[in-house]
């Protein structure tokens, strides 16, 4: 078991490593660790994650209360302890703000495409909340629709906001955010996104499964092409009834593409 001291020190380190990579500037961010189910480590509000020291950090408890430090807990541990409290698989949460993966939400355009293996095994597509105003409960709930089945969440206008078992694990799913995020736009840039074919993404599942890596996963999508002479996916045909194994149907919603789709191939035959 880690120390009070390893513990503040990890979180400095991170803070260093997401300001040396452009992921915030200036005062941005913030991050926390779990100690217990009521006492959590995180980093103080009006310093820069490039200049933690361990003895800046602060120890609060479920409420948000300071319980031990010199300095006062950043405006925006409010959407840290909802995670805690909803998510009680999470050692720690990151707050950043990627540059490339917040020009997303800016403009609009959802990370939802899956064009990595890596970013598939790891966070499958990344939902994008409803924008909520800083150090209010607007940025908390605006996570509810979500937390569940997701580790990683883009924050509308706001950057990103990623969880993990560890504070390690926290960080590598905020880089792989990132990195995915550059790639689509680099591909978009280059004429287009080609998305990992359906019976490829089961595949990859199946290998999450084995690997049997931690953290919450919203699993694959269904084909958007599912039925017509577009579509890849295995097990191809004209009625349509083909979906991804490990992504569940939408009850009614699937039924009636379904016969829709089927309809419309047999109207074009």
């Amino acid at each position: 078991m880690q120390s009070a001291y390893e513990i503040k020190k990890a979180i400095c380190e991170v803070g260093h490593k997401l300001y040396d990579k452009g992921f915030v500037a200036a005062n941005d961010g913030n991050i926390s660790v779990k100690v217990n189910d009521n006492e959590f480590y995180c980093t103080p509000t009006g310093v820069s994650k490039g200049d933690l020291t361990p003895d800046m950090i602060i120890r609060i408890d479920g409420n948000g209360k300071k319980i031990e430090g010199k300095l006062n807990p950043s405006s925006e541990i409010k959407m840290h302890l909802r995670v805690y409290k909803e998510r009680p698989d999470v050692g720690a949460v990151v707050h950043a703000h990627p540059p490339v993966a917040t020009a997303f939400t800016v403009a609009g355009v959802e990370l939802d495409q899956y064009i990595l293996p890596e970013a598939v095994l790891t966070i499958g597509n990344v939902p994008t909340c409803e924008y909520g105003t800083p150090s209010t409960m607007e940025i908390p709930d605006s996570l509810m629709p979500y937390i569940q089945k997701h580790d990683a969440f883009l924050l509308k206008n706001h950057g990103a906001l990623t969880v993990g078992v560890d504070l390690k694990k926290a960080l590598f799913v905020m880089e792989e955010v990132e990195f995915n995020a550059k790639i689509c736009k680099y591909a978009r840039e280059l004429g287009g996104v080609e998305e990992i074919p359906c019976e490829q993404l089961e595949k990859l599942m199946e290998l999450r499964k084995k690997m049997q890596i931690p953290g919450r996963h919203p699993g694959c999508k269904t084909c958007k092409n599912l039925g017509t002479e577009n579509c890849r996916c295995k097990d191809n045909t004209a009625k349509a009834t083909h979906t991804c194994t490990c992504h569940s149907n939408d009850g009614a919603n699937a039924d009636l593409v379904a016969e829709i789709t089927r309809r419309v191939l047999a109207a074009l035959k």
